[in-house]
């Protein structure tokens, strides 16, 4: 079997004026890609810039966290919504971040959806195109934009068709039920580190999603490559994210893969 090529994202931003939910700066040392929240389920302008000025001291590549309108439900609220609605909520959010990238002198490196959205379009292919077309517009050949989503979905399909490259996430902190399908919540259980522990090293090894009734998944069918996530708002997010960055990179260098 070949190993996985593993890096490690984790949502951030997540805060809005003097509000923070998560220790975004001791976060942003744990991990390769940023996922940043654009206004819509947290965040504003100020938060933004913080949090791109953060990652680009810690050398962390930088993605869109586009969500629904629904900052009074954190984004985790599915919502009836048009792919043409959807598309231009996410142009409006990736746009907005956009700016500070440019204001900081960083590229886009990613698009990945935050919340209930995530979930309506790994099981929507209109949705999951309306995102991805979304990504396209700024992608270009000399810097072009991934996207992050579940393996063997829409996200996949969708990004195949556009030609998006597609990077398969698996979260670290969340559970899965028995037929694969990701359990959003509002708010996150503390998850003890024995667990992750066993689930990371289970997916690094032998590419398998543990489930919640004990049972394991393959993470899909020529994935070479995986993205793990850990929430900055799970309890001891910081403790778990060093954790999976360890074992990450003690399976990324047996694997003989320098540069993630």
């Amino acid at each position: 079997m070949i190993p996985l090529k593993a890096t490690v994202n984790c949502d951030m931003g997540e805060g809005f004026s003097l509000y923070t939910i998560a220790d975004d700066a001791a976060l942003m040392e744990t991990i390769h890609l940023a996922n940043i929240a654009c206004g819509f389920h947290a965040g504003d302008f100020a938060t933004m810039s913080a949090t791109v000025a953060c990652a680009k001291s810690n050398g962390v590549r930088v993605g869109a966290h586009p969500s629904l309108p629904d900052r009074q439900g954190f984004g985790r609220r599915e919502m009836a919504i048009e792919p043409d609605d959807l598309h231009a909520c996410f142009v409006y959010q990736i746009g907005a971040l956009g700016g500070f990238l440019k204001l900081h002198g960083l590229p886009l490196n990613h698009v990945k959806p935050h919340g209930a959205v995530y979930g309506q379009m790994a099981r929507s292919l209109p949705l999951a195109r309306a995102a991805v077309r979304a990504t396209r517009v700024f992608s270009t050949e000399n810097q072009p934009v991934a996207f992050i989503g579940l393996a063997g979905t829409a996200h996949q399909v969708a990004c195949e068709e556009a030609g998006i490259r597609f990077i398969p996430e698996w979260f670290a902190d969340l559970e899965y039920d028995p037929t694969g399908k990701l359990l959003i919540t509002k708010t996150h259980v503390p998850v003890p580190t024995k667990v992750i522990r066993e689930r990371v090293t289970r997916m690094l090894e032998k590419h398998q999603v543990t489930t919640n009734d004990g049972g394991h998944l393959p993470l899909g069918e020529n994935v070479t490559e995986v993205s793990i996530c850990c929430h900055s708002d799970t309890p001891g997010a910081v403790e778990i994210a060093r954790l999976v960055k360890a074992l990450v990179g003690e399976s990324n260098s047996k694997a003989g893969y320098a540069d993630v």
